[in-house]
């Protein structure tokens, strides 16, 4: 196990017993959650995602870690994994199912010998979980590396106010009394991101860096390239499943 990473035989982190159990995994996880700045300078950010069959909720998943030099931009090759989940899919407990993919997609990466990410951008939510405890914090807990959840839809909360039509118009957004992140127009004109704390990023750097990746695109690019390299699993795995020329 790497160094900082929590240790998965230790506890509920990736296969609870039940939604019980899920959910006080989630509020331990949420304590742990670090929501100031504690990073150092950014050479690698790369971006996490996972891709998996329509409506399967049981089915393998495939994960890619997808890093970028920074600020040349330049892509990096990919890690990726495919697991089998432990648990269908429950809305709010998305990260039982993902974490473990992309923390084995995380290994492979360390395993090559070369820089790994300093900043990690993660399709889904951090802190803007009911619970406080989105994928993007999961996983930034899980490795100790700092994460930033940037989503694409509302899992929680409202909107504070005027959100403009322009580029780089925000709002926060808040649940429960509570802001946990922060809505984002990347695009003028297009819809909102929702950018949220994953673990060791404050909000407002989060936003910042969110902007900075998009690019005038609405998804910042290591989101868009975690998303091409999990697919590109997913299609290979398919391609491996299918039966042979000849087979009996």
């Amino acid at each position: 196990m790497m160094p900082g990473m929590v240790d998965k035989s230790s506890g509920d982190w990736a296969r609870p017993a039940g939604l019980s159990e899920a959910t006080v995994a989630q509020r331990r996880i949420a304590a742990a959650c670090e929501t100031a700045d504690r990073f150092g300078p950014v050479r690698v950010v790369a971006g996490a995602d996972v891709s998996m069959k329509w409506r399967d909720s049981r089915g393998p998943v495939h994960a890619a870690i997808a890093p970028l030099r920074w600020p040349a931009r330049e892509p990096m090759s990919p890690g990726a994994a495919t697991c089998i989940p432990d648990i269908p899919y429950v809305p709010g407990y998305l990260g039982f199912r993902e974490v473990p993919a992309l923390a084995a997609a995380w290994e492979t990466l360390a395993g090559r010998g070369v820089r790994m990410p300093d900043l990690v951008v993660v399709d889904g939510h951090g802190r803007a979980h009911p619970r406080r405890c989105g994928i993007a914090t999961h996983l930034g807990v899980v490795l100790d590396v700092p994460t930033i959840g940037c989503a694409k839809t509302l899992l929680c909360g409202r909107i504070e106010g005027e959100l403009g039509e322009e580029a780089g118009a925000s709002a926060p957004l808040v649940d429960r009394g509570e802001q946990v992140g922060v809505a984002l127009r990347t695009r003028s004109r297009c819809l909102p991101v929702y950018v949220s704390t994953g673990h060791r990023v404050a909000v407002d750097t989060a936003v910042e860096w969110i902007t900075a990746l998009c690019d005038g695109r609405r998804l910042p690019l290591p989101i868009r390239m975690a998303h091409d390299a999990a697919n590109a699993v997913r299609r290979a795995a398919i391609t491996d499943d299918a039966p042979q020329d000849g087979a009996a």
